[in-house]
């Protein structure tokens, strides 16, 4: 039998996150991964700022950009009737490149440390399923493994896995089984988690947007057009017709206000592109032609080859439970949103950073009892969050369809009116999806059991906007130092006492250290930075999440390090 301290299953970016976060941390790990290969399917397309800035601190940020869409690129975002005919509006976002001047330029807290990042997810797997190969010494990539079943006993888990390709068995005893193995998750069925799952026009009345989703089905219905029933068909391609594709300039989105039409996205700039098209109900679709179907999209056709072509179905859903004792589960095993916003994939790495240094905390002994609980009490508020906000984009698609008229695809007067009074809605609307900071860089653990809370009214976690703050549970802000250097870069990998005056924290060193636990101390004096970090004293966790926060050390530090560490509440 093979034992090893933590058994990944699922090799998706978010097991492959939390290997890259186990290794950082010098914790041995085998990830198994059913399939082959890594996906074929590109899924997601921008990994945001928050997630890259984890990857600036695992050291492979710099080789993820380097197979990224060309960092001088911009993230251009356009409305047209179709692609082939007139466009709407436009909402242009810089370059990755002129993204890190404005960061450095503006450097009051309010901004994340890294811009985001266009990859699509078909590239971005192998990247980090390669570096885990040729640079880890702790981690065990085994793809063509799939999890069949597991027994957990007070001690450990015993898992069988299998060999996708000769059927053989072998058994993994391990301390901790995280089960990253995507929406049809053996682990989340073995311990019978039901999930919170929401319809479409569920999750638009959370977010306010049922009866503009219902203004548009009925103005199709009387269009004579059956509604979308829900699923919608992916089609990834290539095409070297760049002129086609880029009769609006460079984009990285193209909606079409077209029904039926769908968002194309451009994977690399180059020759490769995703389109995703509503599905009406009734619709066979094992029976479509995807070139019939990609050309109706777009209004025009031109030389391609499909890669991949099939009907998926959005889902809004949130576990009920992100595991317990020694098995717990991160990514789209335990939340699946709807694709408007990007929170998939990236939240599933805050899941996987925040689960990576629990197990090692607990591995290495210092980790109390209620760490591991913390990751739930921490991440499932986020899931819910997150879907929400996916839900209020969704329904701004919802409004747009409503407002469609079928004159804007006239070449008339009375054509030119209504694309002028459609592309005034679409500007008025907006795109939060794309400058939805406060849910990228904003996420709080406000009920967490291992943040020390403060009393007094916190402030405002919005979705639209991010002020930056150190009210315990938050990310800190990130901020440039008088040198040039990025404060991130200066935490440890542990916990981090940032210092901003002369406070005698000797009793704080003691007291970490007689926990084994892991503390640097961060002296900085610089009065800028002190302003925007509120406090005198702040402890940032290994996530970069305040865990406290004080003007003066309190009488107990222990106390302090006890809750942090999971050992108290």
């Amino acid at each position: 039998m093979t034992e090893t301290p933590v058994l990944i299953a699922g090799g998706g970016p978010v097991g492959l996150v939390l290997a890259h976060e186990l290794e950082y941390r010098g914790i041995h790990a085998i990830l198994v991964e059913r399939n082959q290969t890594t996906t074929r399917h590109p899924k997601m397309d921008v990994t945001n700022g928050r997630s890259m800035e984890h990857f600036r601190r695992l050291g492979i940020a710099e080789e993820i950009r380097a197979h990224g869409v060309p960092t001088d690129h911009s993230m251009t975002v356009v409305w047209c009737t179709r692609l082939a005919e007139w466009e709407l509006a436009r909402f242009d976002y810089p370059s990755i490149d002129w993204g890190r001047d404005i960061i450095r330029y503006v450097n009051d807290g309010s901004m994340p440390l890294e811009p985001d990042m266009r990859i699509s997810q078909v590239v971005l797997e192998p990247v980090l399923k390669e570096l885990l190969e040729t640079r880890a010494k702790h981690i065990d990539v085994r793809f063509g493994w799939g999890l069949e079943s597991f027994i957990e006993d007070d001690d450990g888990v015993t898992a069988t896995i299998r060999s996708t390709d000769t059927g053989e068995t072998q058994e993994v005893r391990c301390q901790y089984l995280a089960g990253c193995d995507g929406a049809g998750s053996v682990v989340r069925k073995q311990l019978d988690v039901g999930l919170d799952d929401l319809s479409v026009p569920q999750l638009a009345k959370e977010s306010g947007g049922l009866l503009k989703m219902l203004r548009g089905a009925v103005k199709g219905m009387l269009r004579g057009q059956r509604p979308p029933d829900g699923r919608m068909y992916m089609i990834h391609f290539t095409s070297s017709d760049r002129a086609f594709f880029e009769r609006y300039g460079q984009a990285w989105h193209i909606q079409s206000a077209a029904a039926g039409s769908g968002t194309i996205i451009s994977q690399n700039d180059l020759d490769t592109w995703t389109i995703h098209i509503p599905l009406s109900g009734g619709i066979d679709a094992d029976a479509l032609d995807p070139k019939e179907m990609l050309f109706n999209a777009v209004g025009g056709e031109f030389e391609c080859e499909i890669v991949v072509a099939n009907a998926w179905r959005p889902r809004l859903c949130v576990a009920d439970s992100f595991g317990a004792g020694r098995v717990w589960m991160a990514g789209d095993s335990v939340h699946q949103v709807v694709p408007t916003g990007g929170y998939g994939m990236n939240t599933g790495v805050g899941d996987a950073v925040d689960l990576g240094w629990k197990l090692a905390a607990r591995l290495e002994g210092w980790g109390g009892e209620g760490l591991l609980p913390s990751y739930e009490a921490e991440r499932r508020p986020i899931a819910f969050r997150n879907r929400l906000a996916s839900g209020r984009h969704a329904s701004i698609r919802f409004e747009i369809a409503a407002a469609h008229n079928p004159k804007v695809h006239e070449d008339t007067p009375s054509g030119e009116a209504a694309r002028r009074k459609l592309g005034a809605k679409i500007q008025e609307l907006g795109n939060l999806e794309n400058e939805a900071l406060g849910i990228e860089i904003g996420s709080r653990y406000d009920e967490s059991n291992v943040i020390f809370h403060e009393e007094g009214v916190a402030p405002p976690n919005e979705m639209d906007r991010y002020v930056p703050t150190t009210w315990p549970g938050s990310r800190i802000p990130s901020v440039f130092l008088e040198d040039g250097g990025a404060l991130f870069d200066r935490l440890g990998s542990g916990f981090t006492l940032l210092r901003f005056k002369d406070t005698d924290v000797k009793a704080f060193i003691a007291a970490a250290n007689e926990r084994h636990m892991p503390l640097s101390i961060v002296d900085l004096r610089e009065e800028r930075i002190r302003t925007i970090y509120e406090k005198d004293l702040v402890l940032v966790r290994p996530d970069q999440h305040v865990a406290w926060r004080g003007n003066d050390l309190p009488t107990n530090p222990a106390e302090i390090l006890d809750r942090a560490r999971g050992v108290l509440g």
